[in-house]
């Protein structure tokens, strides 16, 4: 049994409706070696109240307020840049995580002597209740390529190791800054590799920037195209290929 210390990394803007049943998510983890470093990004609303009081009490949670509103990646990085654990995790402050999800992934990696790994885990609302719609890992690791075609880690399930990675800080990107830090982390050669247990518990928003799928297009065209550097026949079989893999629901797709 590891007892390694896990950094969980949670941006924090304006979510005092969920925050409190986010932190008891890891309040209730039965895998205790934890920090939980939240760092808001200027909030308007009562959210770092609710995060101070809950520092107060358990040390493990720690609070930082950015100096100005930057940006969820911005907030990702102070993050990991304070972190002091093994093992970096992420944890939205609107998602929520099983009670033995930091136990059975960790486990998984020391086992196996893994870098980087993620879970499958299900979606619910705004009001928590289940939405039905689970997200199931691939069965083969996860390459840079592979990830290219299906983006198959959720932010909420991966986790890597800093003894083996190093501190890996997420790309300044305005939307799903996870894709970009996934596809930065597995560009080193390094496989994600799945965990097939349903960990966690993705919050769908309506006014949230992932919500909005109008736009996704342009934005995997930007990824590809200036994230990436792909060229223009990549980019364009990389967009090609991931929605229809969103249309057909598939998981997985053999290249290496």
């Amino acid at each position: 049994m590891t007892n390694d210390l896990i950094s969980i990394v949670t941006p924090l803007y304006n979510s005092e409706r969920f925050i409190v049943e986010t932190i008891e998510s890891v309040l209730n983890q039965t895998y205790e070696n934890w920090e939980m470093l939240i760092v808001d990004d200027c909030s308007t609303d009562s959210g770092p109240n609710i995060v101070t009081e809950y520092a107060k009490k358990d040390s493990r949670i720690i609070y930082y307020k950015m100096e100005k509103n930057s940006g969820a990646a911005h907030c990702r990085n102070k993050a990991i840049e304070l972190s002091k654990g093994e093992y970096i995790a992420f944890l939205d402050s609107d998602d929520l995580w099983k009670v033995n999800k930091l136990e059975n992934q960790i486990n998984f990696m020391k086992q196996n002597d893994y870098a980087i790994t993620f879970h499958e885990y299900e979606q619910i609302d705004e009001d928590s209740n289940r939405l039905k719609i689970k997200i199931k890992t691939p069965k083969n690791p996860v390459t840079y390529r592979k990830y290219l075609l299906t983006n198959p880690i959720g932010c909420l399930s991966g986790m890597y190791s800093v003894k083996k990675m190093g501190k890996v800080y997420m790309p300044i990107l305005r939307k799903r800054q996870d894709t970009g830090f996934w596809l930065k982390i597995l560009s080193t050669g390094e496989k994600a590799y799945p965990l097939e247990e349903n960990l966690g518990l993705y919050r769908i928003r309506k006014n949230s920037l992932s919500f909005k799928k109008s736009d996704l297009i342009k934005y995997h065209w930007s990824l590809y195209r200036s994230h990436q550097k792909l060229s223009v026949i990549e980019s364009l079989f990389y967009l090609s290929t991931t929605i229809l893999t969103k249309i057909f629901k598939v998981k997985e797709i053999n290249i290496d």
